[in-house]
């Protein structure tokens, strides 16, 4: 019912920066916490930041500082601005939503996106 489309990943030199979008789409009554997170291979995936409907944000020790979440409600669209990206950051970085997708009888989703390679070179 939640389709999630990402956007925004490439290549990018140690230092850059990138911006990753994610909008959702389809039938939902909203689109509540959004998240990203990140998974190398043979590892598990990770949350890299998040983010309530009303702007309440976390992140993790290694995106502090430099990494930053935004969402605009409007447009049911999630971003992740990452500046002075290092080799440690380079990953598949998932798109991740809740949405409540009735209101009665309540029924909830979690959705994922499928994903957008960001590589950082050294």
């Amino acid at each position: 019912q939640v389709q999630l489309v990402e956007s925004g990943g490439g290549l990018v030199q140690a230092g850059g920066s990138l911006r990753l979008s994610c909008a959702a789409s389809g039938r939902f009554f909203s689109i509540n916490a959004m998240a990203w997170y990140r998974q190398v291979p043979g590892k598990e995936r990770e949350l890299v930041a998040s983010i309530t409907r009303d702007g309440t944000t976390n992140y993790a020790d290694s995106a502090k500082g430099r990494f930053t979440i935004s969402r605009d409600n409007a447009k049911n669209t999630v971003f992740l601005q990452m500046n002075s990206l290092k080799s440690e950051d380079t990953a598949v970085y998932y798109c991740n939503a809740d949405s409540l997708l009735k209101l009665w009888p309540r029924k909830d989703g979690n959705y994922w996106g499928q994903g957008t390679q960001v590589t950082v070179s050294s």
